[in-house]
């Protein structure tokens, strides 16, 4: 079982950075398949970026560019640096791990969920 914390959530002014943690606990992440997901009120969570154990990234469109994920498997946590940020990515950030990755970008190919940490960009 693996124990997900989000951390550093917040309000920004659109163009600004954030900075997302996670911290795992209970597991070593380093052969899990890690991710980001965001939820906005009314609407489905969405995939943001899934980086494997190997360290091999995929970006949504929304943010290819502007975000970076990164992971630290010696301090058991993953990241989430967020530049030029827009109104549009207001939401609820979750962090999320797979054991048995199939490659898709759907919340259910991963077992297991932080509780999320908002985000919010105003204009």
């Amino acid at each position: 079982q693996v124990h997900l914390v989000e951390s550093g959530g917040g309000l920004v002014q659109a163009g600004g950075s954030l900075r997302l943690s996670c911290a795992a606990s209970g597991r070593t992440i380093s052969t899990y398949t890690m991710g980001w997901f965001r939820q906005a009120p009314g609407k489905e969570r969405e995939f943001v970026v899934v980086i494997s154990w190997g360290g091999r990234t995929t970006y949504a469109d929304s943010v290819r560019g502007r975000f970076t994920i990164s992971r630290d498997n010696a301090k058991n946590t993953m990241y989430l640096n967020m530049n030029s940020l827009k109104p549009e990515d207001t939401a609820v950030y979750y962090c999320a791990a797979s054991i048995s990755y199939r490659g898709t970008y759907y919340p259910n190919d991963f077992e297991f969920w932080g509780q999320g940490t908002q985000v919010t960009v105003s204009s």
